[in-house]
């Protein structure tokens, strides 16, 4: 097998190194078994080749994307697995300003997305990760992923029109219209949605080659906001104001103790290149200088004091429409009891959207562990309700072993909201961490020795938040092998699931375990 895949992608394309097999075989969260090798495909001809081979070899094929994920998605669950390390499918490959898409190889991250759009005067609805400087298209539609842009046009998935998927016997499959022979990726509906099947699949279904996403008119006119509030019921209040009446592309927000973990993460040097992108971001030389004077006189002490801040993004074709969110969201957050302070925040993140992930570790060092639900509005309150009073439960035990621990809040669409509770535990890091994170930003961390105590402390709150997500009806992105999708189906759509699962990979060789799948 090794042979043959040398053969299809090149030997400096196969890794069997033990150093690569250990690192592309975790995630942010995960470390277990190694990888059998690391193959790296350019083209969906070598991918299928190198996806057919392996698979008829007997071994588990898994893709791997970005690596940023944290629920054990490509994580290998038995010996012998091979990697399909995507990223060296990076390419756009089509800029279609005429009929409105663009298309993608599935290794391309946001970022490159991103800048090779600059300039077109076109985006894509949702346009990217926070950690879009590592994250993939691909790995976004087999996880699912939030933030730019899916305050109002939804998650990743949202702004796929068409698919192709190699199979695991090295058949492409393609979806949307695409799919006719002479078809064009220019509209997703024709006939079964064959790109929803795919989609949010945690690649046990296929792995994906290319993925077209719609495009839309970019958004100049740009106005970021922050609100303070007092309590946690007032701002979720005001989120699910903001969201249901579609009026920001992002609007998320961080309890006190994460907003002061990031403030501590960020350095004076790195506030000054951010200051540098807030200008280049301006869409005046007017609005330059005053978006740049306002995040400069704030300063980092703007937060002090502050409890529960919202941040909201408005970006609108023309100046008219921008205002009126900007009015219609103030009045919001008045009547919930917000204070508006300084926008630096959501000013200097869409000034500097795909920055290095070093917030993948805390300000000393610490362990970052994640973990997440969707819930439809009239659940979020209670749902934070129960995670806050597990949390009392468990402080002693948390102070004992030096755990931290914080929020992320945010809506998706008009009907979605997210809530994040993230925990930094005091172990030592992984090789992933270090290869992700800055040279420059390690050296400078306190960093801790192995401490599996503190860890399975983490894992275990980890495993009661996700009871408590689903007693309240939460469901997940990146279900992976992590989130009980298997368990909280309704049985005819778990058989549904297994039989299109035995349709598209009998040998059951493509990512064993993911969405609870054997």
């Amino acid at each position: 097998m090794l042979q043959e895949l040398n053969r299809v992608v090149g030997t400096e394309h196969v890794r069997t190194d033990e150093s690569s097999c250990i690192l592309y075989a975790q995630d942010v969260y995960t470390k277990g078994l190694p990888a059998l090798a690391v193959v790296s495909p350019a083209n969906t001809r070598e991918l299928a080749d190198s996806v057919r081979t392996a698979a008829a070899a007997g071994h588990a094929v898994i893709a791997r994307g970005g690596g940023m994920s944290y629920t054990s998605g490509y994580v290998p669950t038995e010996p012998g697995s091979v990697i399909v390390d995507t990223q060296r499918m990076d390419q756009v490959l089509e800029i279609n300003a005429e009929d409105m898409y663009v298309t993608v190889q599935a290794g391309c991250t946001w970022k490159n997305l991103y800048e090779r759009l600059q300039g077109s005067g076109l985006r894509t609805p949702f346009w990217g990760t926070l950690s879009g400087i590592h994250a993939t298209v691909g790995g976004s539609v087999s996880q699912n992923g939030i933030f730019w842009g899916s305050g109002k046009y939804g998650s990743a998935v949202d702004s796929v029109v068409s698919l192709e998927v190699v199979l695991a016997d090295g058949s492409v499959v393609t979806t949307g219209a695409a799919a006719r022979h002479d078809g064009a990726p220019f509209f997703r509906h024709y006939g079964p949605d064959l790109s929803g099947l795919f989609a949010c699949d945690a690649g046990a279904l296929g792995i994906k080659a290319t993925v077209s996403l719609r495009l839309i008119p970019e958004t100049p006119h740009r106005q970021g906001m922050s609100f303070d509030f007092a309590d946690y019921a007032a701002l979720i209040e005001a989120m699910s104001d903001i969201s249901r009446s579609g009026l920001a592309d992002e609007c998320f927000a961080f309890d006190p103790n994460l907003q002061t973990v990031r403030m501590q993460r960020e350095s004076l040097m790195s506030d000054v290149k951010k200051f540098a992108g807030v200008l280049k971001s301006a869409g005046s030389i007017v609005g330059a200088i005053k978006d740049g004077a306002k995040v400069a006189i704030a300063g980092r002490g703007f937060m002090k004091g502050v409890q529960y801040s919202l941040h909201v993004l408005i970006e609108e074709r023309l100046q008219g429409p921008a205002k009126a969110a900007a009015t219609d969201i103030r009045a919001i957050c008045a009547a919930r009891g917000g204070v508006e302070i300084e926008n630096s925040i959501p000013t200097i993140l869409r000034a500097n959207p795909f920055t290095p992930l070093n917030n993948m570790v805390g300000p000393n060092g610490e362990r970052w562990v994640p973990v997440h639900t969707i819930l439809p509005h009239s659940k979020a309150k209670a749902t934070f309700d129960a995670v806050t009073e597990l949390f009392a439960e468990n402080d002693a035990e948390m102070e004992k072993h030096g755990i931290g621990r914080g929020f992320l809040l945010a809506t998706i669409a008009h009907n979605g909201f997210v809530i994040e509770p993230v925990f930094f535990t005091p172990d030592e890091l992984n090789e992933i961490h270090e290869a992700t994170v800055e040279a420059g930003v390690l050296k400078k961390l306190r960093g801790f020795d192995a401490n599996p105590e503190a860890r399975a402390v983490t894992a275990r709150l980890r495993t009661e938040l996700i009871r408590v997500f689903r007693e309240n009806g939460g469901i997940h992105m990146q279900i992976g092998k992590s989130y009980p999708y298997k368990e909280s189906l309704r049985p005819e759509s778990w058989r549904l699931v297994e039989a299109l699962k035995t349709a598209v990979d009998p040998g059951k060789r493509i990512n064993p375990g993911s969405l609870g799948l054997d």
